[in-house]
């Protein structure tokens, strides 16, 4: 009937849109609660681990007034995606931190990361409780300043390349080991099958794509110094002259160490966390979190996390 609605009588099919549209609506104070709320016990207690690393991230927020983000994984293309949804999370008025710990990877992918952070944050601190090797050094490179715990080490911009196998190596030590196997079936054509069993998974095209990688260490240096806006080019070429022996042309070892020590003497902005204060005791709670789920060093769990953003990827059984 016409009209009947304005008498107080509501058809079912109005009355439900009404009920729907009041129940997707969120309430206007406290709307985190309800995301907490919505949990049920058991889902809640498969991520106890998830939100109590968020619960230590936010905190942290709170008492420095700048964002943190946590990356511990190898450095490769295929997670920009995952990283931009970190930053994108981030308040671009405050200065960004980054925990970082990796044995590296892709030095222009690096690159890319750390003209990312600087083009959407203030400034850039790269913080590293135990190695950023390699491209990690590379991002390193592209900080404002560069935290270095106790043990945190650096280490030689060695390009890592990526086997079938999903195996890193070192782009030096691939080099070498393809010409010293030539050498030595040259000598001994008879160790052929021998040295063709032992490079398997390396190819030509993958001995080429190391040496151009090799050859492009001193450019992708220079270029993350440069994403530093503060920098100026007198200041670029003295730490590129300052940092080419140690980081490029001395190391014969992807490992070799580049201490706090070796930083600062470069001239690189390194500083040393107060292992009293509050900020360093949130960090290296956390750092122990991604530390006891396989994290590198002590595995292959990739972390990449915010007070929002959460991305784990775990080997088969490692609880996260």
């Amino acid at each position: 009937m016409a009209g009947a609605e304005n008498d107080g009588v509501r058809s079912k099919g109005s009355r439900s849109k009404a009920t729907r549209r009041k129940a997707d609506k969120l309430p206007e104070n406290n709307w985190e609660d309800l995301l907490i709320d919505s949990r049920t016990p058991l889902y809640a207690s498969e991520h106890s681990g998830r939100y109590e690393r968020q619960k230590l991230i936010r905190g942290y927020e709170q008492i420095t007034g700048r964002n943190l983000i946590a990356v511990v994984d190898q450095i490769y293309e295929g997670k920009m995606t995952v990283f931009q949804e970190l930053l994108g999370d981030c308040d671009p008025d405050k200065e960004l931190d980054v925990l970082l710990s990796s044995p590296g990877g892709s030095g222009e992918m690096a690159l890319r990361m750390v003209q990312s952070m600087q083009d959407q944050c203030r400034a850039v601190r790269v913080i590293v409780p135990d190695m950023a090797k390699s491209a990690a050094t590379v991002l390193c490179l592209g900080a404002d300043e560069i935290v270095m715990g106790p043990a945190g080490d650096l280490g030689p911009i060695d390009p890592q390349m990526i086997l079938k196998s999903r195996f890193m190596v070192s782009a030096k030590e691939l080099v070498q080991a393809v010409e010293d196997a030539e050498a030595k079936v040259r000598d001994n054509p008879g160790a052929f099958a021998l040295y063709s069993s032992l490079l398997s998974e390396v190819n030509m095209l993958t001995y080429e794509q190391s040496k151009s990688a090799i050859a492009r260490s001193e450019t992708l240096m220079r270029e993350a110094l440069e994403a530093v806006t503060t920098r100026g080019k007198d200041d670029v070429d003295r730490l590129c002259d300052q940092l080419k022996g140690p980081l490029i042309d001395v190391p014969t070892n992807h490992a070799a160490v580049f201490s706090y020590e070796n930083a600062k003497r470069c001239g690189l902005p390194v500083t040393r966390p107060d292992l009293g204060g509050r900020e360093w005791k949130v960090l290296w709670s956390l750092w122990t979190h991604y530390y006891a789920i396989g994290s590198f060093p002590a595995g292959s769990t990739a972390v990449y996390e915010g007070k929002r953003v959460s991305h784990i990827e775990s080997p088969a059984g490692v609880a996260n």
